[in-house]
């Protein structure tokens, strides 16, 4: 086993609905395509998710399913486990934010920082309802954007126009539960003097050059514009408690206690297998895999706070950061109905077809990237069945059939065509996990695909039909390379290459394979094959019209 150590997470789901395909996109797919490259070079791996499961409006959604928060987020929680699964996402532990390690952790963290001076208190007006006798977090009141207009907003943010704002800002509030308009009440909240940490965040994000530079400039800028004390109370039962007697009733922002899931859930997994969690996690190279939309909280609450403990636990070597999908060229949107959910999708295609089609579009970097049908359609057709699956069928077909099912055995002296594809192959297996390790992993997969193309190539040009010594030498080499490519896009389509490793009668699965065996001729003279089975089928026009069809019509605005 490779010495190095390797902890990663994704952002964590809220546990308030299904999880669609953009969710995919800049955060699970990533993150599980980089953990299972990891695995296969040997290095110790960790790599854990949770469900996000505090906050206002998963307390909004149990109410009025007159469930418990505790029995809502826990059907959500399967639920997510679930999907995750049928897509491939190797988690090696899938947890929640609502756990008691958690909570304890979170209650640590939250003594330490107040005991260091890094926590306050001060009263602030909050609204009430006074005819529900309740504060009124922010999705609790409705009303009109101060800055765009549009009705119905919640009173932190605008769906419209994308602005936050604080409370008592929103125009024309009301509460959500009964109508009635808000009054503004004083309350004690508590507050993380984030602005403290100005300068040790600033000498990190410059120091730190795994950190995307793009990303990194602009939250540099928000440094130099001066960064406001951040209120970490809110004022409803579901949460994770202050631990301060005057605090009574009041909860943690869930902001405060999710990001400290990644390490009580990675903690709970490695001490589950008798490993010291906490050195383990200060020996590692960390990476939390987000969108961009979570930018602010991760590249400055999480840090910060993790300083304020002097590193206790140690901070992220990198951030990777992907930016949004959208469909068709239009932004997602649930309540418009302009999305597509994970279980839906895998409903009607292989997981690795969702796979293989956003790795191959999605780059390291916070540009929006556009899933379309067509283009869908076409990367399949053109690239998984007419380059990949064309390539892997005639090869073994041709075994099966003319040579008993048979690898034959080479002859000397090789060809000039037999050592171009020995010298890709090695080339290949170098580059493509360079761009893996730097999580370039659309690159990656270019490279292999160009690997592909590259035996198809050879294939044509050795024509082994004629039979003759040729035949035996294509064979062998080209039986080599379907091996290859098994294992250099595992990380990209597990389950086609597991079934492709099966009709190599090859032992294990792929994904136990070493990544650098891919450029070693290991498939040996002699060795049986079973009947070999197509990989993947083309997508019809048939199978798309209904698609194309339900996206047609009228498109969400903004």
């Amino acid at each position: 086993m490779n010495s190095e150590k390797i902890v990663i997470t994704s952002a964590l789901p809220y546990a308030n609905g299904e999880i669609h395909i953009g969710h995919v996109v800049s955060t699970y797919l990533p993150a599980d395509i980089y953990a299972r490259y990891c695995r296969m070079k040997g290095y110790e791996v960790v790599f854990t998710c949770a469900t996000d499961d505090y906050g206002t409006p998963i307390l909004i959604k149990a109410e009025q399913e007159g469930k418990t928060p505790r029995e809502y987020v826990e059907y959500w929680n399967k639920r997510d486990q679930e999907d995750f699964t049928k897509l491939g996402i190797s988690f090696d532990f899938f947890y929640k934010t609502s756990s008691e390690e958690n909570l304890k952790l979170t209650q640590y963290f939250f003594l330490r920082l107040y005991e260091k001076g890094y926590i306050y208190s001060k009263e602030v007006e909050q609204p009430y309802c006074e005819n529900d006798k309740k504060f009124l977090p922010d999705r609790y009141v409705v009303g009109k954007c101060p800055y765009c207009g549009a009705e119905d907003q919640y009173s932190d943010v605008c769906e419209v126009c994308g602005r936050t704002f604080e409370a008592g800002e929103i125009l024309n509030p009301r509460c959500i539960l009964c109508g009635s308009k808000p009054v503004a009440k004083r309350s004690l909240h508590y507050f993380f003097k984030l602005s403290l940490f100005s300068e040790r965040l600033k000498a990190w994000l410059e120091g730190n050059t795994n950190l995307q530079s793009e990303v990194k400039n602009y939250v540099l800028r928000w440094i130099e514009a001066g960064l406001k004390d951040w209120d970490i109370t809110r004022d409803i039962s579901w949460g994770v408690p202050i631990p301060l007697k005057e605090a009574e009733g009041k909860v943690l922002y869930g902001w405060f206690d999710n990001h400290l899931c990644y390490i009580s859930t990675t903690l709970k997994y490695l001490e589950s297998k008798g490993i010291d969690g906490k050195r383990f996690w200060n020996s590692a190279k960390i990476y939390h895999f987000i969108g961009k939309d979570i930018v602010y909280h991760h590249y400055l609450f999480l840090p910060a706070m993790r300083m304020g403990l002097d590193e206790e636990y140690a901070l992220p070597t990198a951030i990777p950061t992907r930016g949004h999908l959208l469909l068709q060229g239009q932004k997602l949107s649930k309540s418009r109905g302009w999305y597509i959910s994970l279980r839906e999708f895998l409903e009607h295609f292989p997981p690795d077809y969702l796979r293989y089609y956003l790795s191959s579009i999605t780059p390291y970097s916070q540009a929006d990237v556009n899933f379309d049908w067509r283009e869908f359609a076409a990367k399949i057709n053109n690239e998984l069945v007419a380059n990949i699956g064309n390539f892997v069928y005639r090869v073994l077909s041709f075994i099966y059939t003319r040579f008993d099912a048979t690898i034959p055995k080479p002859k000397d002296p090789i060809d000039t065509l037999d050592k171009e594809l020995i010298a890709k192959l090695k080339e290949t297996t170098l580059n493509a996990g360079t761009y893996i390790e730097r999580n370039e992993l659309d690159r990656g997969l270019k490279t292999i695909v160009e690997l592909s193309t590259f035996c198809n190539q050879y294939f044509q040009r050795k024509e082994p039909w004629k039979r003759g010594e040729n035949a035996a030498n294509c064979l062998y080499y080209a039986a080599n390379a379907t091996r290859s490519l098994a294992i250099l896009l595992h990380p990209y389509i597990p389950y086609s290459t597991e079934e492709l490793w099966r009709q190599l009668t090859l032992e294990g699965s792929v994904g136990g394979q070493r990544w650098d065996s891919a450029g070693d001729l290991l498939l040996e003279a002699g060795h049986k094959i079973q009947k070999p089975k197509v990989l993947f089928k083309k997508i019809s026009d048939e199978e798309l019209e209904p698609w194309l069809e339900k996206f047609r019509g009228s498109k969400p605005s903004g």
